[in-house]
């Protein structure tokens, strides 16, 4: 539609000029003794229209002419950026796609190339990772890093250190790890991402108080859910709580700072009882079980519970005799009661508890412990008995 309008426009200005030039009568006298030229006004204008277009198009040659060489060269650059950005581009599908050697190789191109070098560098650092290509790895972190402050571009500055850590965490390094997101946390940088290496780093390293702050600031930015949190906090503790294990002050102290939540847990309990039972302090090891099992009731930590020896056995056994009356089918809970007697020489008692606990449910440790009071008691056919069901089972 528009081609036909300016046609039409054309066209009429065509007809117009016709009409115009028809009504024209004048004419140019041109003298150049001995010569003389007579032209109409129409044949004139003609005449100087075309030399403007021929001027014109002859300077224009001229001109393309002239700038030939450096459109030459622009072609040139913009071919050889166009080659660059697509090998960068290739470089980041064939490491998604795992075939790390034709990223490589197209990173370096890329590189060579000077399209983004910085980010190319640290497609090849990781792809020389995963080819298990430790030196061309260091190479390009060095390279990544040269790009970094060698043209004031800070930019990739942030990326570097993450993929530093990163590969570093893969092999098995946390210390390099650590100081590279230290670098980034000083310059900072401190986002979610870098928060999980630094937790993995911590773990690695064995810095279970650091692992703790970590967890908690995750889990209030929502990085991690209650459920992965839980485990991660239990295992810090577990792991704290054997670094004290020496002290039975401190790991008293540190069981009182514990959040309640986290303090009735069982396993965590259990642990910090055996600990503190081998320090030698029963009396905290036997609160921090009934406190547990007083919260929720669970057989594993029953085992702990009779593992002291000495202190307060009468007041155990109460309190167990107490536990009994609401577990009254709990075989873990007669053994221990059996245990306790035994404990105490209460020999009838102890017989009951051990007797009751096969009834409910038969196991090899109910078994040697009750060969063990007969043995004690000096009825040997029955001790025999009993060893001998144990190792049958």
């Amino acid at each position: 539609m528009r081609a036909l309008l300016w046609l039409l426009t054309l066209a009429a200005l065509a007809v117009g000029l016709a009409l115009a030039a028809r009504y024209n009568d004048g004419y140019v006298l041109l003298v150049l003794p001995p010569w003389r030229v007579e032209l109409s006004l129409n044949l004139l204008i003609l005449l100087e229209l075309a030399g403007f277009i021929v001027l014109y198009l002859f300077l224009r040659a001229i001109t393309h002419t002239l700038r030939l060489p450096e459109a030459v060269r622009e072609y040139r650059t913009r071919r050889r950026r166009a080659q660059a950005e697509k090998s960068l581009i290739d470089a980041v599908r064939f490491s998604y796609e795992g075939r790390y050697g034709h990223a490589l190789k197209s990173a370096a191109s890329a590189h060579d190339a000077g399209y983004a070098p910085g980010l190319a560098a640290l497609v090849a650092a990781r792809a020389a990772h995963e080819l298990r290509d430790g030196e061309r790895e260091r190479e390009w972190l060095q390279r990544a890093g040269s790009h970094e402050t060698g043209d004031g571009d800070t930019t990739i500055r942030s990326a570097r250190l993450m993929t530093e850590a990163e590969l570093q965490l893969d092999a098995y390094h946390p210390a390099e790890a650590l100081a590279a997101l230290d670098a980034l946390a000083a310059g900072g940088q401190r986002h979610i991402a870098a928060l999980r290496l630094t937790l993995r780093a911590r773990q690695a390293l064995g810095d279970w108080r650091e692992v703790l702050r970590l967890v908690r600031q995750l889990e209030k930015y929502h990085a991690l859910s209650r459920e992965q949190a839980a485990p991660l906090r239990l295992r810090a503790h577990r792991e704290i709580l054997r670094s004290l294990s020496l002290d039975a002050a401190a790991l008293a102290a540190y069981w009182r700072e514990l959040p309640d939540a986290e303090r009735h847990a069982a396993h965590l309990a259990a642990e910090a009882a055996r600990l503190l039972i081998a320090a030698g302090d029963c009396l905290n090891a036997q609160r921090i079980v009934e406190d547990a099992l007083d919260e929720e009731w669970d057989s594993t930590l029953l085992a702990t519970y009779a593992a002291c020896h000495g202190g307060d056995v009468l007041g155990r056994i109460a309190q167990a005799e107490g536990w009994l009356k609401q577990q009254p089918r709990d075989a873990q809970l007669l053994l221990v009661l059996g245990r306790l007697c035994r404990q105490q020489q209460l020999w009838g008692k102890a017989q009951s508890y051990l007797e009751a606990s096969l009834s409910v449910q038969p196991s090899r440790a109910t078994h040697i412990e009750l060969a063990g009071l007969f043995d004690q008691l000096a009825r040997t056919d029955e001790a025999n008995r009993h060893y001998r069901a144990a190792a049958g089972m």
